[in-house]
């Protein structure tokens, strides 16, 4: 396996700015340790400043400790889900941190590194796998060739928006039934049949689906909210919380989970009475989503997608 070790983390500017504010010393944890990006710019801030990188996968683990092995003892690396951040803090018997950073996205080396099947831009043998945390058993091949069908639009419509959902999926299981779905290119390729797209696309007509299946592999979605909640809880009064996302999904849910946080009722408009618990525990920092800024788009147009928002403890 070749990996470029050249990561350019989304947003680094206004991710430092909204996560450290005027503390530039304590510890904090990357969340979504990646290849390390953002925790090299986190210990670079400050020679007072200490992160626990946490990360689902142990390649891109290996590769951040190279990359962070000049900070020595400031730096540490877990192999754990972010949303056990509680667990992995009780375990090392800390009580509260300074900041918190998560970034939601898919690393660039996971969709660079052809093996790990979660672009259909490589080879035609390329394994349907899509696996952040490559010890779990359930691969995108798994959903592709064992779902029913109406399971399988489910997650193409629920996940990925696609309105040609219930004509993938019946496409997807008429195929199988030949011979099992393996490669990105073969579902690629389904996809563009399904939807009776040819010739040349701004963005191709499989990328809604490669999502849907992504996030469904690896639950990406679940218990987001319950991620914030358990992240504040671990804060320090004046703690921050930022959190970076890549699409509407995400972003909602965070968007939802910052303002009952913040103390506001997010009952439906039809519920005459609160029955949602909210308590104002934080203060939201960014008002509107920061979205990245044309420069860097231009430097790193996979940060196009991206939305940060941020929140402060009281």
């Amino acid at each position: 396996m070749t990996v470029n070790p050249v990561h350019l983390p989304v947003m680094p500017v206004e991710a430092l700015a909204n996560l450290l504010g005027d503390d530039k010393a304590g510890l904090f944890v990357d969340a979504t340790l990646g290849l390390g990006g953002h925790s090299e710019l986190i210990l670079q801030a400050s020679s007072q400043t200490r992160v626990i990188g946490l990360d689902r996968d142990a390649e891109a683990i290996a590769l951040a400790t190279t990359r962070l092995a000049q900070f020595g003892e400031r730096f540490a690396a877990v192999h754990c889900d972010y949303r056990q951040i509680k667990t992995i803090l009780e375990q090392r018997k800390i009580e509260s941190v300074t900041g918190i950073l998560a970034d939601l996205g898919v690393s660039s080396f996971q969709f660079d590194t052809p093996e790990r099947g979660f672009s259909f831009r490589f080879d035609a043998e390329s394994p349907l796998d899509m696996r952040m945390d490559r010890s779990q058993q359930t691969t995108a091949a798994n959903l592709v060739n064992e779902l029913s069908e109406s399971e399988l639009a489910d997650v193409i419509y629920e996940f990925g928006e696609e309105r040609a959902a219930r004509r993938i999926a019946r496409l997807i299981v008429a195929e199988r039934g030949k011979a099992p779905i393996k490669t990105t290119t073969q579902l690629a390729n389904l996809v563009v049949r399904a939807v009776h797209q040819k010739g040349h696309w701004r963005i191709h007509p499989a990328t809604k689906t490669f999502q849907a299946l992504r996030i469904a592999v690896n639950r990406e979605l679940d218990d987001l909210d319950q991620f914030v909640a358990d992240a504040i809880d671990v804060l320090k009064p004046g703690g921050r919380l930022a959190i970076i996302t890549f699409h509407s999904l995400e972003d909602r849910i965070i968007k939802q989970a910052f303002r009952f946080q913040s103390g506001h009722c997010v009952c439906p408009p039809s519920q005459p009475v609160c029955q949602c618990g909210t308590a104002k525990r934080v203060t939201v920092l960014t008002r509107k989503a920061i979205s990245p800024t044309a420069e860097e788009i231009a430097v790193n147009p996979r940060a196009r997608s991206a939305k940060l928002r941020a929140c402060q403890k009281l």
